[in-house]
């Protein structure tokens, strides 16, 4: 399967650094947040070539790519993918909101 180009939505990108401004304010370091950000990005990276990697959800054309404590939503759109959000799953599961 060839290489796809993965592209992050704004939501994911403000999703990414609230979660990782969370630890660095809570734990005083960044050491965390790092370690936390290489994660998503080598989990993420799988999808360039195993887009399917992930969950189908009920929205058609969104997966799920659980990750430790948290899942990345994600839309194939042709030979792109897009990083549509980041959810703590320890949050109530009825706040979500992948609706557009």
């Amino acid at each position: 399967m060839a290489k796809q180009r993965i592209i992050w939505s704004p939501r994911a990108k403000l999703d990414l650094f609230e979660i990782l401004d969370f630890y660095f304010k809570r734990n005083g370091s960044k050491t965390f947040s790092i370690k936390l950000n290489t994660s998503f990005r080598k989990a993420i990276r799988f999808l360039d070539k195993y887009s399917n990697l992930g969950i189908q959800t009920d929205i058609p054309n969104i997966r799920v790519l659980i990750e430790s404590n948290y899942a990345v939503f994600y839309e194939i759109k042709n030979d792109v993918i897009e990083i549509s959000s980041i959810w703590d799953c320890r949050q109530n599961p009825n706040a979500i909101n992948l609706s557009r």
